[in-house]
C-alpha cells in the first residue's frame, strides 16, 4: 500500500486545507513608525523551538532552572540559545482513546471518566485540545476545541467495538499539529491492545510522526489475563514515545489510568520551552537534537531531532 498521501482522522477538514504539517519557523515581525506615518519591516529567522522535561537522578522533575543550564547540541555542534521560557506557556494537546472491543464493560466507563477529568480539570483555559477514538480505524470526537473543559462528556456516546489500529490512528492525527495554535504541542495515546488492525507499519509510524513534533505520550494498559497475541506492547510504543520526548507508561488496570494522566498533566506544567537558530542552513535533512543541562545529575528529555524543510 503506498501510504505517501496519508489522511487525517476521519472527519476533520481543519483549520488548514492544505493540511501543512509543523514549520519550525517563527516570523519576527518589527514595527518602526515615524510622524509621517508607518512603515513596517518583516525579517525571517527559521527558529527551532524544543520542549524539554528535566528530571533528578530520582525520576522528579526539575524546575527553577535558567537559560544558562542548559546547552543544545545539533548533530554535536553547540547551538546558541535565543529563546528560552521556564513559565508554563499554552498547550495543544491530542488524545486518542482506544475503542476497540477489549474495552466493552466497565473499562471504557473508567477510561472515559479519567479523559475526561484530563481535559476538563488537569489543563488550562487556555490550552486546546483535539479528541479522537479509535478502533480499526480513528474517528475524531472533537476537533481543535478551546476551553479544554468543552469537551466534557464527548466520549460519551462511543461504543467500543472492532479492532485495534494504534498506528493508523497516530498516523491520522500527525496533521491536526500542522493545524493547531500553540507551539508547544502533546499527545497521549490509551490502549490496552497490540495492534492489530493497522495499515501502517510501526516504522512507518515512526518515520511519519519524525515530521511533527508533539511530546507522544502513551498508557498502555497491561491487565492480567489478557490474550497474548492481543495483549499491549509496551517496547513498540516505546519507540514511538521515545524519540518525541514523551514516555510510555504501563498500568495494570484501567483504573490506573487517570493517576497516569495526572502524572502527564503535572509534566507539561512543567516543562522548559527552548529555542535556536541553527548554524546551518535548510538542507531539508535530518538533523538530531540534544538538550543537556550542565549539572550532569540532572536527565532531560526532548525529541531527538527533526527535519530542516527548506522554504
Amino acid at each position: 500500500m503506498n501510504h505517501e498521501g496519508h489522511e487525517g482522522i476521519e472527519g476533520y477538514e481543519g483549520r488548514n486545507p492544505k493540511g501543512v504539517l509543523v514549520t519550525f519557523v517563527l516570523f519576527v515581525c518589527i514595527v518602526v513608525s515615524a510622524s509621517l506615518g508607518a512603515q513596517t519591516f518583516r525579517a525571517r529567522i527559521d527558529a527551532v523551538q524544543v520542549t524539554v522535561t528535566v528530571l533528578d537522578a530520582d525520576g522528579r522533575l526539575v524546575t527553577g532552572l535558567t537559560r544558562d543550564d542548559f546547552e543544545i547540541l545539533e548533530d554535536n555542534t553547540p547551538q546558541t540559545i535565543t529563546q528560552f521560557s521556564a513559565e508554563r506557556v499554552p498547550v495543544s494537546l491530542g488524545v486518542l482513546l482506544d475503542a476497540s472491543d477489549s474495552m466493552r464493560g466497565q473499562p471504557i466507563v473508567d477510561a472515559r471518566s479519567a479523559v475526561d477529568r484530563f481535559v476538563s480539570g488537569l489543563l488550562e483555559s487556555d490550552d486546546e485540545v483535539f479528541m479522537a477514538a479509535f478502533n480499526h480505524k480513528p474517528h475524531l470526537v472533537a476537533p481543535w476545541t478551546q476551553p479544554p473543559l468543552a469537551l466534557r462528556g464527548r466520549l460519551d456516546t462511543f461504543r467500543p467495538t472492532g479492532g485495534t489500529a494504534i498506528y493508523d490512528a497516530l498516523v491520522a492525527s500527525a496533521p491536526m499539529f500542522g493545524q493547531r495554535l500553540h507551539t508547544r504541542a502533546a499527545l497521549v495515546v490509551v490502549s490496552d491492545g497490540a495492534d492489530t488492525a493497522s495499515d501502517f507499519t510501526l516504522r512507518q509510524t515512526r518515520e511519519i510522526l519524525r515530521r511533527t513534533d508533539p511530546f507522544v505520550y502513551a498508557i498502555a494498559i497491561d491487565a492480567p489475563g489478557a490474550y497474548a497475541s492481543t495483549r499491549v506492547n509496551p517496547d513498540s510504543l516505546r519507540e514511538i514515545t521515545g524519540q518525541s520526548g514523551g514516555y510510555t507508561e504501563v498500568v495494570r488496570s484501567v483504573e490506573e489510568v487517570g493517576p497516569a494522566t495526572e502524572r502527564i498533566a503535572n509534566e507539561l506544567n512543567k516543562q522548559y520551552m527552548l529555542g535556536y537558530v541553527s548554524s546551518r542552513p535548510p538542507d531539508d535533512g535530518w538533523r538530531t537534537i540534544r538538550v543537556r543541562v550542565k549539572d550532569r545529575t540532572y536527565f532531560t528529555r526532548a525529541r531527538r531531532g527533526y527535519y530542516a524543510v527548506r522554504r
